[in-house]
Order: C-alpha cells, then structure tokens, then sequence
C-alpha cells in the first residue's frame, strides 16, 4: 500500500530515453555544466527542483557532485523535467546542443521492444555483481523501488547515512539488505516487477543481467 501510495503521488516519470540519455552522458554533464549558476535556480522557480533537492545540491562538496547531484534527481521530477533542464542550459548552448543531437539520435535508433526474459532466470536471486550493476544504473529514484522492495524509511535513511557522498554504495546497500532480509523471495521477478511499477527503463535489468 505505502509503494502504490508513493506512486500515485509522484505521477507520470521522465521518459525512459531521456532518462538514458542523461545516463549516457552523465560524465560530460558533470564537467560542463555549472550548477552553481543559473542551472539550479532556474529548476526550482519552475518547480522541478525543492528547497530540500537545492539544499542537498549545495551540500556536495565540488561542483562535480552538484552536478551528479542534479543528475541523480532530475529523473524523478516527472515528463516535463527534461524539457525544462534544457531550458535552462542558457549559459551552456553547446551543451544544450549536444543534448538535443544525442536525443535526435537515440529517437531513431531505440528499439522496438525488450526481449523477454525466461522464467528460470527471473526466479534466480541477484548475485552481487548485477546487483551493482543495477545500482550504478539507478538515480534519485533508487528509495522509491526500496520501498517498493519493502525497505522502511529508516532503511533508506541508514543507507544513506553509511554512505553519505557516494549514491551507487546507498543504492547497493538497499539492495543488498532487500535480499538479506527477503532470502529466497529476493529474486529477478521482484526487482522486474518494482523497476515496471516505477515507469523506469526497462533495459536497466537487461543491462543488470549482461
């Protein structure tokens, strides 16, 4: 009930190949664009960003990790987000440029559809490995699969607190303790089924899986 709550609330999320998109150039975000500026500030006058999501920006500690920062949330903040990031690329045309080039691309070559996984392998438990793969493929909306998975607010918060400047060790240590504490219900099923509930990029466990 508290996942499908969860859900209602957030509403319809980022497209999955803009979401790609973001994943695929996340380095070269996080060495042009300056989030200092007028990047952040725009965002949350047209509501795509929070107090809470400008004070976590600000926290980090380089203007590397803002920039992460920015990247790791903006997916969450629903259809219009990407959109509105472009806009506000103002200073950085270039990259705005980049963006749209790279998206232009990806809308001709994505594919058609993902390939369906046998039901012997979707019963198997995660190993370590996938499971890192998969957190290295998730963003902000990491907490809301945990909690999906079962996982408690304090879960989340306790991850967060063990790993307070790296988001893949707070996404793994979820994952992780979502298997310890489910045994043999955590399979491949669960994690389909809470990444479909999610509207995320169904790919990501194809990636999980390579």
């Amino acid at each position: 009930m508290q996942c499908q709550m969860r859900i209602l609330q957030l509403g319809c999320q980022m497209d999955a190949r803009d979401k790609q998109l973001l994943r695929s150039l996340r380095l070269e975000l996080c060495t042009e664009v300056l989030v200092d500026g007028v990047v952040t500030q725009y965002l949350y006058q047209e509501g795509i960003l929070t107090d809470s999501h400008v004070q976590e920006i600000k926290a980090q500690t380089t203007t590397q990790r803002r920039t992460m920062m920015l990247l790791d949330i903006l997916p969450s903040r629903g259809p219009k987000a990407f959109e509105v990031f472009l806009e506000s690329l103002q200073e950085f045309p270039w990259v705005k440029d980049k963006l749209l080039a790279k998206r232009k691309e990806m809308t001709v070559q994505e594919p058609a559809g993902v390939p369906e996984l046998a039901a012997g392998v979707l019963e198997a438990a995660p190993t370590d490995q996938q499971l890192n793969r998969l957190a290295r493929g998730l963003g902000a909306e990491w907490e809301h699969i945990a909690l999906c998975l079962g996982l408690s607010h304090t879960d989340i918060y306790r991850c967060k607190v063990q790993h307070p400047h790296n988001l893949q060790s707070q996404v793994l240590a979820a994952l992780v303790l979502w298997r310890q504490r489910q045994g043999k219900a955590a399979t491949l099923r669960s994690l389909q089924g809470s990444l479909l509930r999610e509207e995320l990029d169904p790919w990501l466990l194809q990636d999980m899986l390579r």
